[in-house]
């Protein structure tokens, strides 16, 4: 039931279309202000529905940052001419370094005949590390990507949607609805839906973002990303689905993709270790 709609200034803007098929090549393997006293809950804590809206969704991040660690589950799931391709991974996050690990599962069908075994990804500040990539890149070495480069800023080109880049976005927030209060997986969250400015994310992210976002708010089509954010009553994600759409030129058609990010497991000590120089791998990717 929507209860209450909040409005924060700013629209989209119109920027030169993301390059599709080079991002879809590469995931498919073919590849601020006072919150407000709040109210009690009867706990002693916070009512998280009793804050404003703009607020809790702007501070996500921060919370997650405090949280530490955690598990993370992620799907995309790309619509292009009627075909649908879900891509799944899973894995754990660590918000202070903003590093993680995860486990991508690519669909048969957008494998191929002879199949896929998961990449590994290894997520960093500014950068995008990859391993079991395919397209002749040996099955010792690793892939690395500048992510401040990528048209889309990586939230799209592995199949992940970075965890931070995903609660940054919610910075740029703007036309908030709370629909109300609910239980996912045993625990009570409030769900909130709204449109992020990609734009107003990338200036308000932390430093650590804010290339890859910048890059995001040059190179989509569409600054306005529709999302439903659902937060836990600390104020911690626990889910959040963002919607992309862009077009691979100006006469192609458009292109949905899905993002979804599950986050549970607080306080995991989250252990990454970034390859060495010589892992990385340097010769040319071939492309599907």
């Amino acid at each position: 039931m929507v209860v209450q709609q909040y409005r924060d200034g700013g629209g989209a803007r119109a920027v030169r279309a993301l390059a599709v098929a080079g991002v879809i090549a590469v995931t498919a393997g073919c590849f601020g202000g006072d919150a407000g006293s709040g109210a009690s809950d009867g706990s002693g804590r916070r009512s998280v529905a009793a804050d404003r809206p703009l607020d809790l969704l702007g501070q996500a991040a921060d919370v997650l940052v405090d949280a530490g660690g955690a598990e993370t589950r992620t799907s995309m799931e790309t619509a292009a001419g009627g075909t649908r391709v879900t891509i799944r991974a899973q894995g754990a996050y660590d918000f202070r370094r903003q590093m993680g690990r995860l486990k991508v599962v690519l669909p048969e069908d957008a494998a191929g005949a002879d199949g896929h075994r998961p990449i590994t990804e290894l997520l960093a500040p500014g950068a995008l590390y990859m391993k079991n990539r395919g397209a002749g890149v040996p099955d010792d070495k690793w892939v690395r990507i500048d992510t401040t480069t990528l048209k889309d800023g990586n939230l799209l080109t592995g199949g992940v949607t970075d965890p931070m880049a995903a609660a940054e976005l919610l910075r740029g927030a703007a036309d908030v609805t709370y629909a109300g209060k609910s239980e996912l997986a045993g625990v009570t969250v409030h769900h909130y839906r709204g449109v992020a400015d990609l734009g107003r994310a990338a200036r308000a992210a932390s430093p650590q973002s804010r290339g890859a976002l910048s890059a995001a708010a040059k190179g989509f089509s569409k600054d306005a990303v529709p999302f439903d954010a659902y937060l836990d009553e600390d104020g911690r994600l626990r889910k959040v689905r963002h919607r992309f759409t862009f077009s691979s030129d100006a006469r192609g058609p458009e292109v949905s993709v899905v993002s979804t990010l599950l986050l549970y497991g607080f306080g995991l000590p989250v252990t990454v270790t970034l390859p060495d120089e010589d892992a990385i791998y340097t010769g040319e990717i071939r492309q599907g």
